[in-house]
């Protein structure tokens, strides 16, 4: 069992950043990799960036490339989203999860183990 524990969401004026950390804590040692995902109202859920714990692969999702940047800390068991550049449109609820075997970064389904999800708001 991994737990996985989200924090730093908020609210933010268009152009500005947050930083959202994830940390995990179990049988953290089988996590193959971390991946950042979003839902915001009435939509499905879109993958949003994904970082490999064993190494410093990264993938992002079209939307937030050049803006948010993926990182993890393994002595702590915790990943980071740094969002920057902030737009409306990146209102959502953000959800962390981790993968515990070899599968595509950016399929929502093969994740194995969730967080509870923080709040993210841009607006002026």
């Amino acid at each position: 069992q991994v737990q996985l524990v989200e924090s730093g969401g908020g609210l933010v004026q268009p152009g500005g950043s947050l930083r959202l950390s994830c940390a995990a804590s179990g049988r953290t040692f089988s996590t193959y990799g971390m991946g950042w995902f979003r839902q915001a109202p009435g939509k499905e859920r879109e993958f949003v960036a994904a970082i490999w714990w064993s190494g410093s692969f990264t993938y992002f999702a079209d939307s937030v490339k050049g803006r948010f940047t993926i990182s993890r800390d393994n002595a702590k068991n915790t990943g980071y989203l740094q969002m920057n550049s902030l737009k409306p449109e990146d209102t959502a609820v953000y959800y962390c999860a981790v993968l515990t075997h070899i599968a595509p970064l950016m399929k929502g389904d093969e994740y194995d183990y969730w967080g509870q999800g923080t709040q993210v708001t841009v607006s002026s």
